[in-house]
């Protein structure tokens, strides 16, 4: 059974930095993307950054380029989110989720290719 347990979330003054992480288990973390979404009330979840089994390649939504930095430590099945420069409007729970892909070649940002998801950890930013 494939677990994803997000942490690190929290309160945070807009400029300022959070870094949330995610710890998996239940199959091999190496061989899958992994992705960051996040997702406020009466909105769909959207996508936020991903990062290819390898670590090789990343993607991220417009909104955080320059600002979110996505990355892995395989040893310690963990997927990080490091935000900086946080603005009022990136408040909101924040999901990893794990490709359905062994392998998968790119770091998708569509939410239909990720079939395990953590419960969410909720990141505020206040202005």
């Amino acid at each position: 059974q494939v677990q994803l347990v997000e942490s690190g979330g929290g309160l945070v003054q807009a400029g300022g930095s959070l870094r949330v992480s995610c710890v998996a288990s239940g199959r091999t973390f190496s061989d899958y993307g992994m992705g960051w979404f996040r997702q406020t009330p009466g909105k769909e979840r959207e996508f936020v950054a991903a990062i290819t089994w390898s670590g090789g390649r990343t993607n991220y939504a417009e909104s955080v380029k320059g600002r979110f930095t996505i990355s892995r430590d395989n040893a310690k099945n963990t997927v990080y989110l490091q935000m900086n420069s946080l603005k009022p409007e990136d408040t909101a729970v924040y999901y990893c989720a794990s490709n359905r892909k062994r392998w998968a070649v790119e770091a998708s940002l569509n939410v239909y290719e990720y079939d395990y998801w953590g419960q969410g950890t909720q990141v505020t930013v206040s202005s």
